[in-house]
């Protein structure tokens, strides 16, 4: 495309320097000329703009008036880029100019000022930068300025709003800031504002009221902060306002003037006061009515029932108290109403059953209580009905059964008794059923896919019993099942045709026969817990299949006998070791059944393991097989018959947990007092060689002679080998480049910590080992010793990192002091943090034991800030890597700065390298990517971190259990908030009591949802981290607004 804008250039500049008898009029060569800025140029405009031609008046994309003179310019839609020329001022007779929906960048030029004539002026949906230049305002005869979704900033200049004229003025969705101006009250021909989506702070000006002729209003999603000027009552012509998203206060004032134009009015999520304004049912032509989360108390005004175009009714996430008004029901077009998370009781009226375009009844977590009408049952346009939460009583009519659009139907925690009529799901077309802690009984319904729609089926905690329906195991579309604490018994269905099942939970029921093998088909498949049952035979071979698995829970079952041979014999299969190698399996319970044989060796490969239950069966043999898992967290292996020795890699389990190995008479432990491990205190394990009194003594003896010996030996060595030693030192010293920091603060460093000595150790990590040295009142250190043995190359590594992260300056990453190289260790020396790390300060009490949310959201915030500016200030850039707690260190003032980046592998665009095996993170902060592959990326730093948000936010370890059947944070909080979007039963009870103040709450949903964009399965999903900073910082000004 350069090559053929080149030729194009080429054509142009000899046609031009030819005498013709057409020579090209100014109009056309101002045209030509505004090429030279652009990057490529479309096949319409290259074909049809031709130099040789005298007017460019059939050129494509102009149209000319009379007198051949350009007044109107149309290249809208196609594709292109570069700037836009100040040659564009000299086309002096245009009246219309349209570049919309290209890539143009750069600033727009102030040389538009002086197109005199021009009445529209169309540049929306490209990438200009800059300001909306000043001079626009001398535009007098415009009419219609559209600068949309572009990239600008700055304020908006109040020449804009002198134009006497214009009618239309779309500067939404860019970076503008500043306040409105209150010169807009000046325009009374202004029709449509839109400002929405821009960083506009300050109050909506009362002069706004004097638009007499204002029609559409949009403010939404900006900084604005103050009270809705009662002015604007004024705007009797007003169709559309939207202010939704901002941080407006005071009483709604609407409703008072004329407003039977009006409709739609939008001002969810700010922070309101009083109650919904009775007047608004004077506004009769209302079609849209949503004031969501806006603090609104009182009572739902019955005049809203006089508003007879009334769609959509959105009052939820306030204090509404009292009935909901049945005068509701005359609003006969209404088809969503929404007034769930409010304090609403006194039942659902019957009258809402006249309402027979409904289609979507949100009413729960309120406190209605009663039956639902019968009338509700009979609203043939029914779709979603969700009433949950409200402790609601009584029985599902058969009238159900004959709701053909019914798709979502969610009535968990009630108190529902009966049968569920057994024609569910014949005439519809279901998509989720959540009867949750109720109190139904009898069989489930056999017909809920029947129109193979079905991805949620959550019947938990009730009384059903029976089996579960055959076409449940036939259900295509279904992703969730979960029918666990019932009185279901049968045998467990085939699962053919069920491949995007991600969840099932089939616990605490009576279910008998095999595991049926078709669960190998479940390949998507993360989370299976049949425990509580009675199912006997063989766990299935075919679990080996299950790639996705994170969660396997058999216990508390009667499985038994021996596996094929091809399967070692035993009744733990090795296909689940060799099938989920390398994959994410973290729970595996087994406990509780009838198993026997050895632990498979292949069980070994589950290199994510953290829970292993097997406690209470007839297992014997050794551990050895899991003595390699050094993921292990959580071990039980009591009541077995297992024998031999603990594996050494256990033993930290043992002190933990020891009533996790009891019950295995022949199982021991190997003491080693000198590593630590003695046998004093377990008298529930054995010693593996256990010493008589009379053997201990002789032992000693001899103990005392050879030491005797040795030590005579060692000072004659010592004697000799002094001066030596001395002048090897002096030899190793050389080693250390001018470069690398002074000896001298190095001898005093060894000095204070008595060449480092283990007592003034105070972390190990995968990294190297961490001292604190203390060389004055002032200075206290601490220091880090890498080693590089098994390393090739080590020291040409260290230099590399030591280079990349001496050059790194950023408030919240942890600051290189001094350093020091050995031929096979190195010395980093940084600035000791009194706090210690994040993980300290949420998981192991350290103070402060409350952790306020400013705190957490100023961690939350100076992490982002400092991974983005590895991520993306850095040349070349840096990936961390191993982001998590642990490696996020607190200074005095509990600011984050981000330690180990150093460790981390550069980033190099320009070459393709092997993956590193120096950093491989750590588990359960590791994205889902890196089960296939080691190679690291932003995007996994990304994951990470949207890991240490909910780690913040919850303050609940990563892999914390029990999660509600869930394994992680990341599918437990997701599986929450998606479906009860509850922020206060996720968070940490200790942040509840803070929601008094609203902005608070606001500010860490905010910050949830961005750890859930964070973790997202798709790396291509989750936002950047500079994105991150952005989004952090635009609801931290939200919130210091609202404070202001």
């Amino acid at each position: 495309m350069k090559i053929a804008l080149s030729c194009f250039l080429l054509i142009f500049l000899l046609s031009t320097s030819i005498l013709s008898v057409s020579a090209l009029s100014l109009d056309g060569t101002t045209l030509l000329s505004l090429v030279r800025h652009w990057k490529m140029v479309p096949p319409a405009i290259e074909f049809s703009w031709n130099a040789s031609d005298s007017t460019p008046c059939s050129w494509f994309g102009v149209r000319c008036n009379p007198n051949n003179f350009v007044d109107e310019l149309n290249l809208s839609n196609l594709g292109l880029s570069g700037q836009l020329g100040p040659e564009i001022a000299y086309l002096k007779h245009l009246t219309s100019i349209d570049l919309s929906n290209n890539s143009f960048s750069g600033s727009i030029p102030s040389e538009l000022g002086n197109c005199s004539l021009l009445e529209a002026l169309e540049l929306s949906l490209n990438s200009f930068s800059g300001e909306v230049p000043e001079s626009l305002g001398n535009l007098q005869n415009l009419e219609y300025l559209s600068l949309f979704s572009n990239s600008l900033g700055g304020e908006i200049p109040e020449s804009l709003f002198r134009i006497p004229f214009l009618d239309t003025i779309s500067l939404n969705n860019n970076g503008l800031s500043g306040s409105i101006p209150s010169i807009v009250g000046n325009m009374s021909e202004l029709a449509y504002l839109y400002l929405d989506y821009n960083q506009l702070s300050g109050t909506i000006p009362s002069s706004i009221g004097n638009c007499s002729a204002l029609q559409e209003l949009y403010l939404n999603d900006n900084l604005l902060e103050g009270v809705l000027p009662d002015s604007l009552n004024n705007l009797d012509q007003l169709v559309s306002l939207f202010v939704e998203n901002n941080n407006l206060e005071g009483r709604i004032p609407l409703g008072s003037g004329n407003c039977k134009d009006l409709h739609d009015l939008v001002l969810s999520n700010n922070m309101f006061s009083g109650g919904v304004p009775t007047g608004l049912g004077n506004c009769s032509s209302l079609t849209r009515l949503a004031a969501v989360n806006c603090k609104l108390s009182g009572h739902i005004p019955s005049s809203l029932g006089r508003l007879t175009k009334l769609k959509l009714l959105y009052l939820s996430e306030n204090q509404l108290s009292g009935a909901i008004p049945p005068e509701l029901g005359n609003c006969k077009v209404l088809s969503d109403l929404q007034l769930y998370g409010n304090q609403l009781e006194g039942g659902i009226p019957s009258e809402l059953g006249m309402l027979n375009a409904l289609q979507t009844l949100m009413l729960f977590t309120n406190r209605l209580g009663r039956e639902i009408p019968t009338s509700i049952w009979k609203i043939q346009s029914l779709q979603n009905l969700l009433v949950y939460d409200n402790n609601l009583v009584g029985e599902i009519p058969q009238e159900i059964t004959e709701l053909k659009h019914l798709r979502n139907i969610s009535l968990f925690d009630n108190q529902f008794t009966g049968i569920i009529p057994q024609g569910l799901g014949i005439n519809s077309s279901l998509t989720q059923v959540d009867f949750t802690r109720n109190k139904f009984t009898g069989p489930i319904p056999p017909n809920l896919c029947f129109r193979k729609q079905l991805r949620k089926l959550i019947l938990g905690q009730n009384h059903f019993h029976g089996s579960i329906p055959s076409d449940i195991g036939n259900c295509f579309t279904l992703t969730r099942l979960i029918l666990k604490q019932n009185n279901l018994t049968g045998t467990l269905p085939e699962f053919v045709e069920t491949p995007n099942l991600l969840f099932m939970d089939l616990s605490s029921n009576s279910f008998r026969g095999a595991i049926p093998s078709s669960l190998g088909n479940l390949t998507n498949i993360t989370s299976v817990d049949l425990s509580l049952n009675k199912l006997t035979g063989h766990i299935p071979s075919e679990l080996g299949s299950l790639v996705n698995l994170e969660a396997l829970n058999l216990s508390h079952n009667a499985l038994k006998g021996s596996l094929p041979s091809e399967l070692s014999g035993g009744s733990i299969p090795p296909a689940i070791g060799l099938g989920i190698e390398a994959q994410s399996l973290r729970l595996l319970n087994l406990s509780s059944n009838r198993l026997t044989g050895h632990i498979p060796q292949e069980l070994q490969n589950l290199k994510m393991l953290e829970h292993l239950h097997i406690c209470c069966n007839n297992l014997s043999g050794s551990l050895e097989a899991i003595g390699e898992l050094h993921s292990l967290t959580e071990v039980n292996v009591s009541y077995n018959a297992f024998s031999g020795p603990v594996p050494p890699a256990l033993m930290k389990l043992v002190i933990s947990s020891p009533s996790s190995f009891i019950g295995n008479p022949d199982l021991c432990i190997n003491c080693h007092p000198q590593a630590g491990v003695s046998c004093q205190g377990y008298s529930t394990i054995k010693s593996c060689h256990p010493l008589s009194r009379k053997r201990g003594h002789k032992h000693v003896y001899i103990a005392i002679i050879v030491c005797g010996s040795v030590l005579f030996a060692v000072f004659l060595v010592l004697g000799i080998s002094c001066k030596f030693l001395r002048h090897k030192g002096r030899e190793q010293n050389l080693l250390v480049s001018a470069e690398e920091g002074a000896s001298s603060l190095l001898n005093q460093v060894m000095e204070a910590t008595e060449n480092l000595n283990d007592r003034y150790v105070i972390g190990r990590g995968a990294h190297g080992t961490v001292y604190k040295v203390t060389l004055g009142p002032t200075k206290v250190y601490a220091l880090k010793k890498l080693a590089f043995v098994g390393f090739k190359g080590g020291n040409t590594i260290m230099i590399r990192e030591i280079q990349t992260i001496g050059k790194v300056r950023h408030r919240n990453l942890i600051r290189l002091e001094d350093f020091w190289l050995r031929k096979e260790y190195g010395f980093s020396l940084y600035n000791y943090m009194k706090n210690g790390s994040l993980h300290d300060v949420l998981h192991e009490t350290r103070p402060p034991l409350l952790l306020e949310w400013n705190i957490r959201y100023k961690i939350a915030l100076g992490t982002a800030q400092g991974l983005s500016y590895l991520h993306f200030d850095c040349d070349p850039a840096i990936i961390h890597r191993d982001i998590k707690p642990m490696n996020i260190l607190l200074d005095s003032e509990l600011e984050p700065h981000i330690s180990d980046f150093g460790v981390a592998k550069l980033l190099d665009e320009s070459v393709t390298s092997t993956p590193s095996s120096m950093v491989q993170g750590t588990i359960g902060y590791m994205a889902p990517e890196r089960a296939f592959s080691t190679k690291c990326s932003k995007e996994c730093d990304v994951y990470a971190y949207g890991i240490v948000l909910l780690e913040l936010v919850t303050r609940k370890k990563v892999l914390d259990l029990p999660f509600g059947g869930e394994v992680d944070i990341v599918g437990w909080v997701r599986s929450a908030w998606i479906e009860t979007q509850d922020i206060e039963a996720i968070v940490d009870p200790s942040l509840v009591d803070e929601f008094v103040d609203s902005t608070v709450k606001e500010q860490v949903k905010d910050v949830l949802l961005v750890a859930l964009r964070c973790t997202e399965r798709e790396p291509s999903a989750r936002p950047s981290m500079r994105d991150v900073v952005k989004q952090l910082m635009v609801g931290d000004s939200r919130s210091r607004s609202k404070h202001a």
